[in-house]
């Protein structure tokens, strides 16, 4: 029924719970892994102070995990002594509803915990895989190396799982395994991939989904290199010139049948363009540019250029999306920030956290790069690297065992 026929305040609730349902950031980077919400109706400047602290959530334990949003409720991962624990945070006032137990914790990460409906995914450093439900019950736990003899670098591991369809897609690494499929109620498993590279290892990056001549798949990186994975579990594609890195991490970007991929350590990113025949899928690259190299940040994508940090350098770059041609790059006068910058986007701004806490409001523009706005976030101990989240007209800042809530909505 339209909602014109339905009685005034009826429509009015109708459309709330909607814009709240869409206003919803459930994994990392978002509903569709790409770090760009769709909100509109946002502060396009800030003024000097930032914008208004709305709560501050305490206690939350060590790691550089993001947040995901989902409901009245907020979820993260935290480090206390040896344990990575999963928190609910209160959405409204920020307080900690529970915390439930997901395994050893290493390495000093965290993944950003996924939402689909009453239960919550979370990976731990130590490869301990766990579905929790609203409440902080246990559902089930598998053991990505105890299980898949799974292999990870000096950092562990650090995925995001994604939820699709019935099943739970995660990276145990590993000449067996390297990618798995679980099923997302039970954790049973579905099917085991090896992918055949020398490289085995599991990287820090997570699984997206890709879709090209009707044929539809999952793209991965690792330290073997860009991989695509059918649905059934078969190994389709790889390009390797990205792999066999000191880490792996930076999600990729599928655009159509396009997909840019980047990884640090003054290596690079490509752009590859897949091919479907029948339900065979094919990479073939269309440009490899040393200076768009990205070490942690993330790159996003917004309209017909990509946006992300040069390395972990603090200056960010915008270049074309379909040529690899860079527009620009910050200089170090242009603003207060200082070291690696993790980036997300919502209504035509771009909202750069940087390492030593200053987070700026950037347009998002190929012209220049033009902060109009910024403010630096009280730190605790570490270095600024969760990637920032907008949600709810709400910017959600997580500084090592606190989580800085933001209103970035227009007034009036």
């Amino acid at each position: 029924m339209p909602l014109r026929h339905l009685c005034p305040a009826l429509a009015l609730f109708l459309v709330a719970a909607l814009s709240a349902q869409a206003a919803d950031w459930p994994q990392f980077r978002g509903p569709k892994r790409d770090g760009v919400s769709t909100e509109t109706g946002l502060l396009q400047n800030w003024p000097d102070a930032g914008p208004p602290l709305v709560w501050t959530a305490t206690g939350l334990g060590g790691g550089y995990s993001s947040v995901s949003v989902a409901g009245d409720r907020i979820y993260t991962l935290g480090n206390k002594g040896n344990i990575s624990n999963l928190l609910a945070i209160d959405r409204e006032s920020g307080k900690v509803v529970w915390s439930s137990e997901v395994g050893q914790a290493g390495g000093n990460l965290g993944c950003t915990p996924t939402v689909d409906g009453e239960r919550i995914y979370a990976l731990g450093q130590a490869g301990d895989l766990v579905c929790i439900n609203k409440d902080g019950k246990n559902v089930w736990h598998r053991h990505l190396v105890n299980d898949f003899g799974g292999e990870f670098g000096g950092w562990h591991y650090c995925e995001s799982p994604l939820v699709d369809g019935d099943r739970v897609v995660v990276t145990p690494g590993g000449k067996d395994a390297t990618i798995v499929a679980l099923n997302k109620m039970t954790g049973e498993t579905l099917w085991k991939c090896p992918i055949p590279t020398r490289e085995t290892q599991a990287g820090y990056s997570s699984v997206v989904v890709a879709e090209v001549g009707g044929v539809r798949h999952y793209v991965q990186l690792f330290n073997g290199g860009l991989v695509g994975v059918s649905t059934d579990g078969k190994f389709l594609w790889k390009y390797e010139k990205l792999g066999n890195n000191t880490a792996n991490i930076p999600t990729p970007i599928v655009v159509g049948d396009q997909v840019f991929s980047s990884i640090g350590y003054g290596r690079g990113a490509a752009l590859v363009k897949l091919k479907a025949d029948g339900k065979n899928v094919t990479a073939e690259e269309v440009y490899f540019k040393q200076e768009l190299t990205n070490k942690h940040g993330g790159v996003i994508r917004v309209g017909e250029y990509v946006y992300g940090d040069t390395d972990d350098s603090g200056q960010p770059f915008c270049a074309e999306f379909k040529t690899g041609k860079v527009m620009w790059k910050r200089k170090d006068n242009q603003g207060d920030g200082r070291g690696s910058v993790s980036v997300t986007a919502a209504d035509g701004r771009l909202y750069f956290h940087y390492e030593n806490g200053v987070v700026a409001l950037v347009e998002a523009s190929p012209s220049g790069y033009k902060e109009v706005g910024s403010f630096r976030v009280p730190k605790t101990a570490g270095p600024s690297w969760a990637h920032p989240v907008v949600s709810g007209g709400r910017l959600y800042l997580r500084e090592g065992d606190r989580l800085y809530c933001y209103d970035v909505r227009a007034k009036g």
